[in-house]
């Protein structure tokens, strides 16, 4: 693994930023697995694992409020700079992401158990699956980046978001399309939607969490930079 932060004369402070650094990987853990669960619970019509999902957000917001109290310490006690400053800097912004993606997991655990009720599978199954799959990997691959330091790899990712936008702006017209046919579809195929864009939003946190490893790495912040211009801004 890349080293990012210097050498301190205390190591007490070399400790506390990899304890920040282990911390935010573990809630991205959690994180991870409540999206693929939220998932899955949706495809397999499983409400014990949609309801699991529910209440892994309390562990979500539990680790949210202690990166925050630990970045808050360091900032106080060591007022870090330059690389170290950074680091606190992109993961406390980083860990919003998370707990955000946390919140979309949450919703579409509870969109699962109202289709399971209404009891019949409507449209858009498949596409759901389609884009959970390319959502997922960026969630796993956005947190590996962040334990590698990996530069080129939190600029893949970031890419890989126009991939997700395509495939709800496909999606979503097929969809309205089905209900304009079948009127009666549409409170079921209404919380399909909602669903996709649980989703999408996710993958657009993926985005913003490489941002800010790339902010962390190079110094460059490209929040604004359209991803197509990524290259060249961080050259």
């Amino acid at each position: 693994m890349k080293e990012l932060t210097t050498d301190h004369i205390s190591q007490q402070f070399n400790l506390e930023l990899e304890a920040l650094r282990q911390h935010f990987l573990t809630m991205g853990g959690v994180v991870e697995n409540q999206v693929g669960d939220a998932i899955q619970a949706l495809l397999e019509s499983d409400s014990s694992l949609a309801e699991e999902v529910k209440d892994r957000d309390a562990t979500v917001n539990q680790l949210d409020g202690l990166i925050d109290q630990e970045c808050t310490r360091i900032l106080a006690r060591r007022q870090p700079a330059a690389s170290d400053l950074r680091l606190i800097m992109s993961i406390n912004k980083a860990v919003g992401e998370l707990e955000r993606m946390g919140d979309e997991a949450k919703k579409i655990a509870s969109l699962t158990i109202a289709l399971i009720e209404e009891g019949e599978s409507p449209r858009g199954y498949v596409e759901i699956n389609r884009i959970g799959q390319i959502v997922s990997s960026m969630i796993h691959d956005a947190l590996d980046a962040y334990a590698r330091l990996d530069l080129e790899a939190a600029i893949k990712v970031a890419k890989r978001d126009r991939t997700v936008d395509m495939e709800y702006k496909t999606a979503l017209r097929s969809l309205v399309t089905y209900m304009m046919e079948d009127p009666r579809s549409i409170s079921r195929v209404l919380n399909v939607i909602w669903i996709l864009r649980s989703l999408e939003r996710i993958g657009d946190y993926s985005r913003h969490t490489c941002q800010h490893l790339i902010y962390m790495i190079k110094g460059v912040d490209v929040r604004h930079t359209p991803i197509s211009d990524l290259d060249e801004e961080i050259k």
